[in-house]
């Protein structure tokens, strides 16, 4: 086994608009830098590449601009790179990511011309990673953090579901969904020396919500607080990535706990207890078995929902009058733009990749294009042959929010939002499951357990 790690920054220009809320606001500063981070595995002549970057989300024009200058650069085949955003919400908006995103900036020239840069940027952190390809040790394991993350959906008194209630509302029943408290390890170590090499970098799996900083400053959140946590242990050098799970619906604010929850305290709070509970995991390294490096990738179509006589219009007009709103109207302008944003594909269906990446017969990844419900990320996990499956959302595009079936029926912000049917994310789950079954066959994995 080779590994190769690498970091480039991709910090843009103060000024930009960020990405993240219904209004504008434009970079006033830099809390701590944005990176690409990059991880490439070779293994009997394959090779595969894992890239996180510190923003909210990427494009699919982004990844396959990407993925063809590394496959130009190191050969490695486009299914076999894996490019996932943080989702911090303390990132520029990416030119051609919405028409939300275009409506707040995104096509000011200057970020136009990052959007232009940005492939770029990914691209030369794979092909320094490849260049630094060195012999290394692989080790992996699942632990868990308790009381952190939090189902963000909640059952009321009135009997609606709502989205983020607030701190000790006293009219929240009960979670209208989990969380998952599971921390996938991937500890990269040098080959040197005997038993212990020097640690290189941690591959981290948490569902939760990066929206915790704030303000107007560009910063990495609490993926980047986790970062320094670990470098603290490990030394500078050494390379955090965090790899978000399924968490469409999961994020850090406790309603029951009457502490404030937002700003950069928040988010080296959240970077503290992960990674202790990185820490902790640790403990329970275990070598990953040999076996092959595989990767498969499938293209699903999933259709738009359906819009009601008129609704087009009426969102048109809505956008124009409240798209600077800071107040009340959140939720209008929410369902105005899913509105806009379906009737721009004029009833076609959206062509998604789902993609698996194994190595040998107990690890594998899976990556996601949307903000997937964690119900749908627990089920994938369950069902996975795999004894350790990395469930990694806002893979390679973004759909936007992919809810389970029941909770379109609930309704509230994520599936009054969301731009695909009831039931594509079932079809997605679906999809990653049959990937992960085929690529556990072919790496000589034995029949899993009945479920």
């Amino acid at each position: 086994m080779r590994v190769g790690l690498a970091a480039t920054d991709i910090t843009p220009p103060l000024g930009l608009p960020m990405a993240g809320y219904y209004h504008a606001r434009g970079a006033e500063g830099v809390l701590d830098p944005l990176f690409s981070k990059a991880m490439v595995l070779e293994l009997d002549g394959r090779r595969a590449a894992f890239v996180v970057v510190d923003l909210i989300s990427v494009t699919r024009a982004v990844t396959d601009r990407a993925r063809a200058a590394i496959h130009q650069a190191t050969g490695i085949p486009d299914d076999h790179v894996m490019i996932s955003a943080t989702h911090a919400h303390t990132g520029p908006e990416l030119a051609g990511r919405s028409r939300r995103s275009d409506d707040l900036g995104a096509q000011q020239p200057g970020a136009v011309e990052y959007t232009e840069r940005l492939p770029g940027l990914i691209a030369a952190s794979v092909r320094l990673a490849f260049q630094r390809l060195e012999p290394a040790r692989l080790s992996v394991a699942k632990g868990r953090c308790e009381d952190l993350a939090f189902n963000r959906r909640y059952f009321m008194r009135d009997g609606r579901t709502a989205w983020n209630p607030g701190k000790l509302n006293p009219d929240i029943v009960l979670p209208a969904g989990p969380a998952d408290p599971e921390v996938g390890v991937l500890c990269v170590e040098s080959a040197e020396g005997g038993r212990r090499g020097r640690p290189l970098a941690t591959y981290v799996n948490f569902a939760m919500h990066p929206d915790t900083t704030g303000g107007s400053q560009f910063s990495a959140d609490w993926p980047g607080a986790l970062s320094r946590v670990l470098a603290g242990c490990h030394g500078s050098n050494h390379l955090t990535l965090l790899a978000n799970g399924a968490c469409g619906n999961v994020n850090h604010v406790d309603p029951s706990w009457a502490w404030p929850q937002k700003g950069p305290g928040e988010a080296h709070r959240i970077g503290v207890l992960l990674g202790a509970a990185v820490f902790q995991t640790c403990k329970h390294l275990a070598p990953v078995t040999p076996g092959p490096l595989r990767a498969r990738s499938e293209i699903v179509e999933v259709e738009a929902p359906p819009l009601a006589p008129g609704e087009a219009e009426e969102a048109r007009n809505t956008v124009a009058a409240l798209k600077d709103d800071r107040g009340g109207n959140f939720m209008k302008l929410v369902r105005a733009y899913r509105a806009l944003a379906i009737a721009d594909r004029q009833g076609r269906p959206h062509q998604l990749e789902v993609q698996a990446v194994a190595l040998g017969p107990e690890l594998a990844w899976i990556g996601l294009p949307g903000e997937l419900f964690v119900e749908l990320g627990l089920a994938i996990k369950k069902n996975s042959p795999f004894t350790h499956t990395f469930v990694v959302e806002l893979a390679n595009d973004n759909v936007g929010y992919l809810p389970d079936r029941r909770s379109y029926a609930e309704g509230a912000y994520e599936p009054e939002s969301s731009r695909c049917a009831p039931g594509s994310g079932e079809k997605l789950a679906n999809a990653a499951i049959q990937l992960l079954k085929q690529l556990h066959r072919e790496n000589g994995g034995s029949a899993p357990p009945p479920q």
